[in-house]
């Protein structure tokens, strides 16, 4: 049974279409205005506040924090610096994917590692002999990501402090109103934003501030429709849609080595920690590489209009973000899979992931992806292309 989070005194009167959605054992708002396209355009041209509390989220400290992290992730665990975050991956013995996550340093030996899948039993497999102590502070924490152009307007105007030192992927603590965040320049939207992490005793305070400060920048609530079509357009994968974690695979096919989903320039073999996965990823790279990898597509307009046209129809999309799986062709042969897509309101195009051999994941390479009109199955061409779609400069700025 879902329960609200911190933010769900003030989250649920906003929802006017009452649309929840389960997240890790919580409600999250699919969307609080009559369409989500308002919430999106908040986004990419505005502000906008997205609870993003259902997140796993846990406190490594000790003397071996440092190694502990250092052993599970694919990433060189000893460059992260107090006041910095990355995003990295994690694997198995065998090379496949677990999870991806954010990793913040607090001070010299205290971690704040966040996830998407339930962690703590794996951390903890892999801290035998160190002296390290891991806590899960899912639900002591609280988290509101603020994104878009004008969100450092917002925090600025909440917090009476000056945010344009903080780069890209920083962190630091500030105040708001007397309560003790933690902010961390980073976000799902691949736009410039800022998550920030409060006690779930002041959520609600926190919520206030920010809706009260940011009301002059349009600053709404967003759900997770408009999230959807944002982070599709950043080229962000999504568990369970775009790659599976291995603990959940039920065929060899549904495992990915970070490779195969983009994630490869997350893997230093130059580190001296012998992390888990290692060897087998080495061996993958030593033999030519995956046989798969991620890209983008961005499929024919006028092949869609072509397919209604067909069966008397005037061409159509829909606005929400697909998670289906459609297969992708060459020469009339399926080769992959598209995994989601999206039509892109900023890029005026329809774009999706896939997954496809590495012979057809060099750009401009032209495949073609199943669409359906009428319960009628057809193909519209689609162009490799590089990824993300969508890159500002104003997220890194």
């Amino acid at each position: 049974m879902s329960v609200g989070t911190a933010f769900y005194p003030r989250t649920a009167p906003m929802n006017q279409r009452l649309e929840w959605r389960d997240w890790a054992g919580y409600f999250a708002a699919s969307l609080y205005s009559d369409h989500h396209d308002v919430e999106y355009t908040a986004i990419r041209t505005a502000a906008a506040l997205i609870d993003v509390s259902p997140l796993y989220k846990y406190r490594v400290s000790g003397p071996d924090a440092e190694r502990l992290v250092d052993r599970v992730i694919t990433r060189d665990a000893t460059k992260i610096k107090v006041g910095g975050v990355v995003y990295t991956c994690w694997c198995d013995e065998d090379g496949r994917v677990i999870d991806d996550g954010t990793i913040a340093r607090l001070d010299d030996s205290t971690f704040r590692w966040t996830s998407a899948d339930p962690s703590l039993r794996w951390f903890g497999l892999n801290a035998a002999g160190l002296q390290v102590d891991i806590e899960d502070i899912s639900e002591s924490l609280a988290a509101l990501a603020l994104q878009g152009p004008l969100s450092r307007g917002v925090l600025e105007a909440a917090s009476g402090e000056s945010f344009a030192e903080l780069r890209y992927f920083g962190r630091r603590p500030a105040q708001i109103r007397g309560i003790e965040i933690d902010v961390s320049r980073t976000g799902y939207t691949g736009d410039l934003g800022y998550e920030l992490w409060v006690p779930a005793g002041s959520a609600v305070e926190l919520w206030d501030a920010l809706m009260g400060a940011g009301a002059s920048y349009g600053l709404r609530p967003a759900g997770m429709l408009a999230l959807d079509v944002a982070r599709l357009e950043a080229g962000l994968i999504l568990i369970e849609v775009d790659f599976f974690s291995s603990r959940h695979a039920l065929i060899p096919e549904q495992s990915y080595s970070p490779f195969e989903i983009g994630l490869g320039r997350l893997v230093n073999f130059t580190k001296e920690a012998n992390f888990v996965g290692r060897r087998a990823l080495e061996a993958e790279q030593a033999a030519g590489g995956p046989a798969r990898r991620l890209v983008g597509l961005e499929l024919d307009w006028d092949a869609i209009e072509t397919l209604h046209r067909k069966q008397g129809l005037p061409p159509q999309i829909s606005a929400i973000a697909w998670r289906t799986p459609v297969p992708v062709y060459l020469d009339g042969r399926q080769i992959g899979r598209a995994t989601s897509g999206t039509w892109s309101p900023t890029l005026k195009k329809s774009i999706a992931l896939g997954s496809v051999p590495a012979a057809c994941s060099e750009p401009g390479a032209r495949l073609g992806v199943e669409w359906t009109v009428e319960a009628r199955r057809g193909t519209v061409g689609a162009i490799v292309t590089s990824l993300p779609f969508f890159d500002p400069e104003r997220k890194r700025a």
